[in-house]
C-alpha cells in the first residue's frame, strides 16, 4: 500500500520505515543525517537546488530529461525521488539495500547521447558521484540556511555518514568531508553548461508541483533553491538572471522550517523509524488498519 508521508511530500510505503522491527538503518537517531533529512521545508529547497546542479552536467541532464518521467509527471517524480532520499536515511538497512539495488538496476539500463555529443551511461561512476554530491551539498546547505547552523565537525560528519549510502548506489569515492565536497564542486564547475532544459525545469517548478501543504510557499521555495546554487555556477549554467530570494523570503521560509521542526506529524519517517527501532512489531499493520 503506497501512502503519502511528510505532509504529502513523498510517495513511499510506511513499512519501509516501520519494518523489520528492531532493525537499525545505515545511520541512527544520533546522526546529523537524521537532523538534516527531518525537516520537510529545507528538504524541498535542497531537493530543487540539487536538481539544478545535476542538470548543469550535460550527461546527467540527458539521463534525467530523456529517461525519466519528470517532464511528463513532475509531481510523482519529485515525490518518488524525495521518498528515495528518506529511505536512504530512515529505512531499515535491509530495506535500503534492496531499494538501492533496484535503483542501480534501472541505472544500468540507461544510456544515450548528451547534447554536447558525448555518450553516457547512468552507471558511469563520475555521473553517480555528481548526482550524490549535489544532493548532499544542497540538502545540508538548505538545512543550515533555514533550520540551524551546523558546526564544521558536524558538517564533516554529515558527509561521512552519507558515504555508506553513496557506495551502495555505486559511488566509488564519495565526498566524506567539507573539503572533499569543495574539491568535487571545484573540479566539476568548468564542465557545467547551460541548456534550455534548465529553463524548462524552472518553468515546471512554477506550476502546481509540490503537495498542497507546501504549494503556497512554492515560489519562495524555488527562489531559495536558486540562491543555494553558488553564483559562479548560476552564471555557468545560464540561470544567473533568475530571481533569488529576498530578506522577506528568508524570514518566511525560516519561520516555516521552524514550524516544521515543532509540529509532530503522525507519518513522519523519522517518527516511524523510531517506532521500528523500539522493536514494535506489527506497527505497520496497525498504522494501515
Amino acid at each position: 500500500m503506497m501512502e503519502r508521508l511528510s505532509g504529502g511530500l513523498l510517495l513511499v510505503d510506511p513499512a519501509d520505515f516501520l519494518e523489520p522491527a528492531g532493525e537499525p538503518g545505515i545511520v541512527g537517531p544520533d546522526s546529523v543525517s537524521w537532523k538534516v533529512f527531518g525537516n520537510s521545508v529545507s528538504l524541498a529547497v535542497g531537493g530543487i537546488a540539487a536538481v539544478l546542479l545535476e542538470l548543469g552536467e550535460a550527461r546527467v541532464r540527458a539521463g534525467v530529461w530523456d529517461h525519466s518521467s519528470f517532464p511528463r509527471d513532475p509531481r510523482e517524480r519529485i515525490a518518488r525521488t524525495g521518498g528515495g532520499a528518506l529511505i536512504t536515511v530512515f529505512a531499515a538497512r535491509s530495506r535500503f539495500l534492496a531499494y538501492a539495488e533496484r535503483v542501480n538496476a534501472i541505472h544500468a539500463r540507461i544510456a544515450g547521447l548528451a547534447d554536447d555529443g558525448r555518450r553516457y551511461r547512468a552507471s558511469d561512476p563520475e555521473l553517480l558521484l555528481w548526482v550524490q554530491a549535489t544532493a548532499a551539498y544542497a540538502f545540508v546547505a538548505a538545512y543550515q540556511d533555514l533550520v540551524a547552523r551546523l558546526t564544521a565537525a558536524d558538517e564533516d560528519r554529515f558527509y561521512a555518514e552519507a558515504g555508506f549510502g553513496a557506495r551502495a548506489y555505486g559511488v566509488a569515492d564519495p565526498p566524506l568531508s567539507r573539503s572533499d565536497m569543495a574539491a568535487v564542486l571545484h573540479r566539476m564547475e568548468p564542465r557545467l553548461t547551460p541548456s534550455p532544459v534548465l529553463g524548462e525545469f524552472l518553468t515546471i517548478m512554477r506550476g502546481p508541483v509540490l503537495p498542497p501543504l507546501l504549494r503556497p510557499l512554492q515560489p519562495v521555495l524555488l527562489r531559495a533553491a536558486v540562491a543555494l546554487v553558488p553564483e559562479c555556477v548560476r552564471r555557468r549554467i545560464g540561470i544567473a538572471d533568475r530571481p533569488v530570494w529576498t530578506g522577506a523570503d528568508r524570514l518566511l521560509l525560516r519561520a516555516a522550517a521552524q514550524a516544521a521542526e515543532r509540529v509532530e506529524r503522525p507519518h513522519d519517517p523519522r517518527r516511524l523509524a523510531l517506532i521500528r527501532l523500539a522493536g514494535e512489531g506489527g506497527a505497520s499493520r496497525r498504522l494501515q488498519a
